[in-house]
């Protein structure tokens, strides 16, 4: 079992991508290796490892994985969790060694801004201050600034991100098409717990009693796919989900919301006309913990 190399700075990633580069060769086709890239702010856990395990399957054994591992300040607003946020570098590495991880690039704050904070940033547009990024302002600018960062350093065919963080994905994956950046966005499913409670870094942070609250996210979601399943309007999906999370003692929502899952338009607005895939987000705080979730849901 090889350990993945692990590189701190620009040039070292440079020095390590290279071989893979010239074995490669130039020009494309489908008999020519890739290079895939999982992005994490570290504190891996398994939700992470199966990005990882996607990200090989779509380059094969023939491929190259790459992780980076590095808390972006840029997207951490003012009393959010920056300074606590965990950072196990080295705990990371052994979790992605029997992966089958090649490189991780674990850059330091002033390797990725030697200038300080980026005074030129990517703007997520109106779609960056609705839902989470209105609960955070200037949230998805910094995630799509270090986002574009890391394309150019490591110059991947295909990007792997999860499904649990959707806004964040359909934002990855329309910057990718209006800026012509010729990488391939790949989204994975939700990793839960048995229990339900979607796989998060943030999970740590909560008590035995908290967690048990938690669970009232995905029991929501669960609320609402019902509903949708019995043929109810988008209004009746999202008081199905509105219900349980009422109910749920020591649980502050901040959104909840049903919305068509490419445009993010709200769907309630639509009424009963409203029909197809859609997509139900939710973001609450239980105790000091902030989380989110979703699910996918089909309207008659």
């Amino acid at each position: 079992m090889t350990s993945p190399l692990v590189v701190q700075t620009v040039a070292d990633l440079d020095d390590a991508l290279a071989p893979f580069d010239a074995a490669r060769g130039p020009g494309g086709g489908p008999a020519r290796p890739r290079r895939a890239v999982v992005m994490t702010m570290g504190a891996l856990h398994e939700g992470h490892l199966t990005l990882v395990r996607r990200a090989r399957e779509v380059v094969g054994a023939s491929g190259q994985v790459v992780v980076t591992d590095f808390v972006n300040p840029l997207q951490f607003g003012p009393g959010e969790d920056f300074d606590r946020y965990p950072r196990d570098v080295d705990g990371d590495v052994r979790l992605l060694t029997p992966e089958g991880v090649d490189v991780v690039f674990a850059p330091s704050l002033e390797e990725m801004y030697p200038d300080g904070d980026a005074l030129v940033r990517v703007s997520a547009g109106q779609l960056g201050t609705i839902l989470e990024g209105a609960a955070r302002p200037g949230h998805f600018d910094g995630m799509l600034t270090v986002v574009l960062k890391l394309l150019h350093l490591v110059r991947p065919d295909v990007a792997v991100f999860g499904e649990k963080d959707a806004q964040q994905l359909l934002l990855v994956r329309r910057m990718v098409r209006d800026l012509d950046v010729r990488t391939e966005i790949v989204g994975v499913p939700i990793v839960r717990e048995p229990d339900g409670l979607a796989r998060s870094s943030r999970n740590a942070y909560l008590t035995d009693d908290e967690r048990a609250r938690a669970l009232s996210l995905s029991a929501a979601l669960r609320a609402s796919a019902a509903a949708a399943a019995a043929g109810g309007t988008p209004t009746e999906v999202v008081t199905a989900a509105a219900g349980v999370l009422n109910d749920a003692e020591g649980v502050v929502v901040d959104y909840l919301a049903l919305v068509d899952p490419v445009t993010v338009e709200d769907l309630t607005l639509a009424g009963s006309d409203a029909s197809g895939p859609a997509l139900l987000l939710v973001a609450a705080r239980v105790g000091s913990t902030r989380l989110i979730d979703n699910t996918t849901v089909r309207l008659a």
